[in-house]
């Protein structure tokens, strides 16, 4: 049976993930800054619940062994944890650019690093980062975000180069706008502003980016790699 290690799954995109990946019959560790969160979801799911903040290398080697003695090595990780803050460029302080870089940036590197191994080692594993369309256009008040998942999107390129090879498919999901608590924790401006931007004038649910990351854990995405899919609205065409 597949086990996959979904972070930030306590609510929105990474629940519906979890969810999802579930029904599919994987085994499911959910992780969460928030380990209330993370306790709920597990137990909705019938998978197993591990409190963490990606940032941490401590806290994801915790991550990684609980799955090891839980289930056993993932096969599957999706990196999903986020952090949203929202500001004009001029007022950001330091410490809000490198907390988004940590949670997003680091997070994802941190994780895969941690995984890695344990699918090299069985030369088969697929990794899907969570990136944004905010990636690929930027976006305003929100440029620390959008320096995170581009780097997010610049990584999955070239990690999917390094261990592609080796049997690993790494690839990312760049989800435009979509009805999340982080999304809602953006100004009422900025996201009526943003929804008439979009050719399908509204932001989508996160049980539609759950279906893209479960098309990229399957064996159907099997010659998918170091790709950006982007259920967004229309907000990106590529």
């Amino acid at each position: 049976m597949n086990t996959v290690i979904v972070t930030g799954a306590g609510s929105g995109i990474g629940l519906a993930i979890a969810t999802k990946l579930a029904s599919m019959d994987f085994n499911v560790v959910v992780n969460d800054y928030d380990g209330d969160a993370a306790k709920a979801a597990a137990e909705k799911i019938g998978g197993f619940a591990v409190q963490g903040d990606v940032s941490n290398e401590a806290d994801v080697a915790r991550l990684v062994e609980t799955c090891l003695s839980e289930y056993g090595a993932p096969s599957h990780l999706v990196n999903n944890a986020g952090h949203v803050h929202q500001a004009r460029f001029v007022d950001l302080e330091p410490a809000d650019f490198d907390r988004m870089i940590a949670v997003h940036l680091r997070g994802t590197f941190l994780c895969s690093r941690a995984v890695l191994p344990h699918m090299i080692a069985r030369k088969s594993g697929c990794v899907v980062n969570m990136a944004s369309q905010l990636g690929q256009i930027g976006g305003v008040e929100l440029v620390h975000y959008s320096a995170a998942k581009a780097g997010i999107i610049g990584m999955t390129k070239a990690l999917a180069r390094e261990v592609s090879i080796q049997g690993v498919r790494v690839n990312a999901v760049a989800p435009g706008p979509i009805n999340t608590p982080l999304v809602r924790a953006l100004s009422e401006e900025w996201r009526t502003a943003k929804a008439a931007e979009l050719p399908l004038g509204h932001f989508g649910e996160p049980e539609d980016v759950a279906e893209t990351v479960a098309f990229l854990c399957s064996d159907s995405a099997r010659l998918y790699v170091g790709q950006t899919l982007s259920p967004n609205s229309g907000d990106v065409m590529l």
